[in-house]
């Protein structure tokens, strides 16, 4: 099968579909792959690694479109990259269409077979190719909230770990999923005053073997995060409901009752953020301040570090490439439910319920596609 994998074009966007390494791989596996010119630019991968992989390489992304039956991503395609796409083609990457309804609509006039990171399952029910970006997303969400907080940045000039004689920032983290796992455990590597809300008793219990007494665990409870938000110095927004738009948490009038120069980093932007007062950024322009508190809303948090990010998630996503490549997306798809999750619109019909449910449009079951045939 020919793979394409096209530049990314989302602003300071530096990422890329797949490493020469993972290019080896599928052409060791017979496959062929389209790149286009310095797509792995960003990773400090120039065009003569991908050449040595085996990759051939085209002036354009049209080119790439025009060559691929499988187009592997990054970042959900921009509208110039949607108009490229065509009826029985293969899209992977990650989309996050509940918060997007001008991309589902595009997709499905598209015709083509989408098929999305983040909502692929595993046996254990976890979520394996928003895994390695959300591990980036939460360590990163410590580390621009720690600059955030400097007065230079609009912050109250607060050293997240603090000094002899003077106690350290204190960190909420709403969720204790995998990113917001993450971003505690650099908050508490720091030696910041970190407490995690989460709705899972089980969960909450994991993380209190995990931390002990360097973190405090507590119920999400509106009081709880109402408590906790309001004499928080940063609060990291790490909720998660898999193909859906993430709830709002924290609202517009709880924020305007947090201390000046405060700090939220919403790491669920891509899905629509769970503060009210969320809007996307981008790497240019990462903040913004509203009602006195500091806001890093940046939508492709992991491509400022493009180099790590790649490698994981080519680590993740190529054994469902070859799946993909080897055997076409249904048969991989019958072979495999939990890639099956991943589908999230085929032929102009929108097959993930989460997504249907968010922008109200109607749910085709994938069980039914894949039955069809067509």
């Amino acid at each position: 099968m020919k793979i394409g994998v096209p530049k990314e074009i989302k602003t300071h966007e530096y990422r890329v579909g797949l490493t020469p390494a993972g290019v080896r791989e599928l052409i060791q596996h017979g496959h062929q792959v389209v790149m286009e010119h310095d797509a792995g630019a960003g990773i400090g991968c120039d065009d003569q690694a991908y050449s040595a992989a085996g990759a051939m390489i085209v002036p354009t992304a049209a080119e790439v479109f025009a060559a691929a039956a499988l187009v592997v991503k990054v970042k959900e395609p921009q509208p110039a990259e949607i108009a490229l796409l065509r009826q029985g083609q293969m899209l992977f990457t990650y989309l996050h269409l509940a918060a997007d309804d001008r991309q589902t609509q595009g997709l499905m006039r598209s015709g083509t077979t989408c098929i999305a990171y983040e909502t692929v399952t595993d046996r254990a029910g976890t979520l394996p190719l928003l895994a390695p970006m959300s591990e980036v997303a939460g360590r990163m969400a410590v580390q621009v909230g720690a600059h955030c907080l400097e007065r230079e940045q609009g912050g109250a000039g607060i050293l997240l770990g603090g000094v002899p004689g003077v106690p350290p920032a204190k960190v909420v983290v709403l969720g204790g999923g995998v990113s917001g796992t993450n971003a505690a455990r650099m908050a508490v590597g720091l030696e910041a005053s970190v407490t995690i809300i989460d709705r899972s008793l089980p969960r909450l219990k994991e993380l209190d073997l995990q931390f002990g007494p360097r973190a405090t665990t507590m119920f999400a409870t509106v009081e709880a995060i109402e408590h906790a938000v309001l004499a928080a110095d940063l609060v990291i927004g790490a909720v998660l409901v898999p193909g859906a738009a993430a709830p709002k948490l924290v609202s517009r009038a709880m924020v305007r009752r947090m201390r000046p120069g405060s700090v939220l980093v919403d790491i669920a932007i891509d899905q629509g953020g769970c503060f009210e007062t969320s809007r996307p950024t981008t790497h240019s322009d990462p903040t913004y301040v509203e009602d006195g508190v500091v806001h890093y809303c940046v939508t492709n948090m992991p491509g400022a570090v493009a180099r790590t990010s790649t490698q994981a998630l080519t680590n993740a996503t190529l054994p469902f490439v070859l799946a993909l490549a080897g055997k076409g997306w249904r048969q991989a798809m019958l072979d495999d439910p939990h890639l099956a999750e991943g589908l999230n619109i085929h032929a102009g019909h929108v097959t993930h319920a989460a997504v249907a449910r968010a922008l109200g449009l109607r749910h085709t079951q994938v069980r039914d596609v894949l039955k069809a045939g067509d």
